[in-house]
């Protein structure tokens, strides 16, 4: 079982491709070569290949790291299958799991939504796409600053709000209303609920 992320940068014709490119990749090289796990095509599309249990910390990683620009946001759709050919292109690649992000993806376009995912599982779907949805209330409306404080604390979970604030120059007072603001505590109780389910449905 693998999941597949398939993406675009919301309003990407708001900035020259030089703001966000370097933000996306920066993302996606954490989970492996391009073009075999990951590659960006048609200009501001992309798709990644991962984990069904790191699926959903992908996805938001990419959507602070994106909404750490002003005005910027991504929308994703991750499918969970299997995988039948890779043929070592990712963009050739195919199986349940290519076949349900591209899916998921056109209806997460129609829909306006910008994140949801799809297993197989209508009822473990339904679930998980309801907690998404109501996460997306506020991870829709991140700013800037919430945005980059996500980032941050995803990619050093270990890390005390104290080193936080040594890195953005701040009070750790600020570091504990940041994180507020930005529902992080919330945010960490979702991906620990997305992981417990993913793990049941695929194993």
């Amino acid at each position: 079982m693998i999941a597949v992320i398939t993406g675009d940068i919301v309003n990407s014709e708001q900035y020259p491709s030089s703001i966000w490119m370097p933000l996306l990749k920066k993302v996606l090289k954490k989970y492996g070569e391009q073009p075999e796990i990951w590659d960006i095509y048609r200009g501001d599309e992309f798709q990644l290949k991962t984990s069904p249990v790191a699926a959903l910390e992908a996805a938001i990683q990419l959507k602070a790291m994106i909404k750490s620009v002003k005005n910027l946001d991504v929308r994703i759709a991750i499918g969970i299958g299997d995988e039948t050919y890779s043929g070592g292109r990712i963009t050739e690649a195919n199986g349940t799991a290519y076949k349900r992000s591209g899916r998921m993806f056109e209806t997460l376009k129609e829909e306006k939504r910008t994140l949801a995912l799809v297993s197989g599982n209508k009822t473990q779907d339904h679930k998980l796409n309801l907690m998404i949805k109501l996460a997306l209330d506020f991870m829709d409306d991140w700013s800037p600053v919430s945005a980059n404080t996500v980032t941050w604390t995803l990619q050093h979970p270990e890390s005390s709000q104290q080193a936080m604030a040594s890195h953005f120059k701040i009070q750790q007072s600020a570091v504990s209303q940041r994180q507020k603001r930005a529902r992080m505590h919330l945010l960490q109780e979702l991906l620990e609920f997305y992981k417990q389910t993913i793990i049941n449905i695929t194993s």
